[in-house]
């Protein structure tokens, strides 16, 4: 349904280095850059995301109530995934990763971040 996501930064070689690492963990294809615009374009399968200065130029700022989601194989890389995060300028949100029971009596793991712009990101694998 979606193609891609853009995500404004602020400090864009910040972000980079915040999404090297996130990628690095789950495998999607490491940044390459725009060649007209800072901007930086990572991708998985067929979706990608876009890590830049806003196309309008005027400051990023995350969205209210916008969370972005990545797909992990399993709680293990989740774990990974936010301890990059982490460990690359990313911060704490909601809490520790953690695993639910879902209605159908699966379990569904989260783990959830802000990246160096406030921007709420949230790792995700169902089992």
């Amino acid at each position: 349904m979606f193609t891609h996501v853009h995500l404004g930064s602020n400090d864009v070689e910040r972000s980079k280095k915040f999404y090297d690492a996130l990628f690095d963990v789950i495998g999607g294809t490491r940044s390459w850059k725009d060649t007209d615009r800072d901007r930086w374009f990572y991708m998985k399968g067929d979706q990608f995301l876009v890590v830049g200065e806003p196309l309008d130029k005027e400051p990023a700022s995350a969205g209210n109530g916008l969370t972005i989601g990545f797909s992990v194989d399993s709680p293990e890389q989740g774990d990974a995934w936010h301890a990059a995060g982490l460990a690359n300028g990313g911060s704490e949100c909601v809490g520790p990763p953690v695993t639910r029971e879902r209605p159908d009596g699966g379990k569904i793991y989260l783990a959830y971040l802000r990246d160096p712009d406030g921007n709420k990101l949230c790792a995700l694998c169902r089992s």
